[in-house]
């Protein structure tokens, strides 16, 4: 007999007895016929109800359903308006530092946790955002969180202390995390081929495009002061931007939500979040503060934190429940290698920014205008490569990610060479050629990557998928400026290296992670759906 549902359902688990009986009339994870047979066997010694995903004609990220809402052009633009922001924020504040401190007295360990609450609150609540999504609405949640981006927005921009600061920087990232994990999977639920395939290379620009954008504007908008306001502006500017999205979304974007959404798993939420927290908490502050001991007993804790989570997670599919990262889910081939390919590129990509912003201002005495100016042409790079991304991907397959990697990576060199042999005598146009070759080859790993991650994941599935990449991402742009930030700030002015030597370092330890990159980049999928 064949297995029951609308040629649109995906049976995510199924319990069955493997000793006694076999699935009827179904298709599995590789789409071959499943015999319609049955099979009596003696149990192992102890023998369990096992987990099987099973496909049951049901459309994954590529296919969709004739029946399921349509996203517009005005509500692709929403979206990516609604990614945009959060990865704007997590770096626009890099080339203010300086004049926080000035006019809150901040000091380092404050500044760092200006950075550092920001990314901590964003990391660590973003599958949650994606679980609500699922359950509520990504539409509402989307709203809610764009209008809670900006409230929070007006509080960074209008905070009388250090203290407060860091306070409205935490909600901030929080309210982050309600609204971008909505993006993509509103990209999943509501568009399918081609149109989906550009909207996720959009999203992939998008991305690259803020953290780049985002030292830039950071740095026109201290520069110019406008009405007074130094360093508030860059907090002010989202206020009016982040309401526009929350009203244009609610008219634009169609509704989507997982048929049958599986309730929060709150041990699971609690331990992802310890053990992001006893991994980025030391990393992040622990040179400001001078390493105390909290410092290296949260690093001891990670790993026993980690392997919690896991074990938990284990436990809560096998007992039939869907827990908050599903190892079924990881379990996608395309998905797992893309993530393991994902941690080392936005691990580098988030120190380079971090080192880069802070050398150029502190070691070449840039200007915040100057500084951020000198990275255009990394912006300009990466916005050409992305907008021929979905060309090349649809042509070469994932080896455009190897590619990107390999031009990522002759860029680092002619910035490493450049920093080495012209320091301090340098100005904007001598970092072009290296900045530009960095940027293109980010814009040709970045962009795909997305597709690749996924191109597998169901529909059902799109809002705990898309949490487990944007974590995965944020984790690592900020675990990239918690250890290359660091060891920069360790080495520089004041350490056993000048701060020329410390940016060659850097420059080339992110080499290294490129260069697994490209190795990673071969076991991926060559077809990229």
């Amino acid at each position: 007999m064949p297995l029951p549902g609308s040629p649109y359902t995906w049976i995510t688990t199924l319990w069955y007895p493997p000793w006694r009986t076999r699935i009827v009339g179904g298709v599995n994870d590789t789409s071959e016929p499943i015999a319609a047979s049955t099979a009596a066997a003696p149990p192992p010694s102890r023998a369990a109800v096992l987990p099987r995903v099973i496909r049951v004609g049901g459309p994954t990220a590529a296919s969709a359903g004739p029946d399921r809402p349509q996203l517009g052009v005005l509500g692709l633009v929403t979206v990516l308006l609604g990614a945009f922001l959060p990865m704007l924020d997590f770096f626009i504040v890099n080339v203010a530092l300086p004049t926080i401190d000035r006019d809150l007295s901040a000091g380092p360990a404050v500044l760092e946790m200006v950075v550092a609450g920001y990314g901590l609150a964003y990391a660590v609540l973003l599958v949650l955002g994606g679980r609500l999504g699922d359950m509520f609405g990504r539409r509402r949640l989307f709203a809610a969180g764009a209008a809670g981006f900006a409230v929070t927005s007006l509080a960074c921009g209008l905070a009388p202390t250090a203290g407060l600061l860091v306070a409205a920087r935490v909600a901030q990232g929080a309210t982050a995390a309600l609204m971008l994990p909505q993006v993509l999977a509103t990209i999943q639920a509501t568009t399918s081929g081609g149109r989906r395939a550009r909207a996720l290379s959009g999203y992939g620009a998008v991305g690259g495009l803020a953290v780049v954008i985002g030292q830039v504007l950071g740095g026109v908008l201290v520069s110019a002061d406008l009405f007074g306001s130094g360093w508030r502006s860059i907090f002010l500017v989202n206020v009016p931007v982040a309401l526009v999205a929350a009203l244009l979304a609610l008219r634009s974007v169609p509704e989507s939500r997982a048929p049958h959404p599986a309730p929060v798993d709150l041990p699971g939420t609690a331990l992802l979040a310890v053990s992001l927290l006893t991994l980025l908490v030391p990393l992040m502050e622990g040179r400001a503060v001078g390493w105390p001991l909290w410092t290296w007993l949260l690093l001891v804790a990670f790993p026993f934190a980690a392997w919690a989570f896991v074990r938990v997670e284990r436990r809560t599919e096998r007992a039939g429940r869907v827990p908050l990262v599903p190892p079924s889910l990881l379990a996608v081939p395309g998905m797992r290698r893309g993530l393991v390919l994902a941690l080392p590129f936005f691990v580098g990509f988030g120190g380079f920014m971090f080192v880069v912003a802070v050398a150029l201002q502190q070691g070449l005495r840039f200007g915040p205008e100057t500084a951020g100016l000198a990275l255009v042409p990394m912006a300009v790079g990466f916005f050409i490569t992305s907008l021929s991304g979905p060309r090349l991907v649809g042509r070469y397959g994932s080896r455009t990610i190897t590619a990107g990697a390999l031009l990522q990576a002759a860029g680092l060199v002619v910035l490493a060479l450049t920093f080495r042999h012209g320091w301090p005598d340098l100005g904007p146009l001598d970092l072009l050629p290296g900045t530009a070759l960095a940027g293109a080859g980010q814009g040709l790993v970045m962009t795909p990557l997305f597709r690749v991650v996924l191109a597998e994941v169901p529909v059902e599935r799109a809002g705990v998928g898309s949490g487990v990449l944007v974590t995965t991402q944020q984790s690592g742009l900020a675990l990239g400026v918690a250890t290359l930030g660091t060891l920069f700030l360790s080495l520089a002015p004041a350490g056993s290296l000048g701060m020329r030597d410390a940016v060659a370092l850097v420059l080339l330890l992110q080499l290294a992670g490129t260069a697994a990159v490209v190795l990673l980049s071969t076991r991926l999928p060559r077809v990229v759906r």
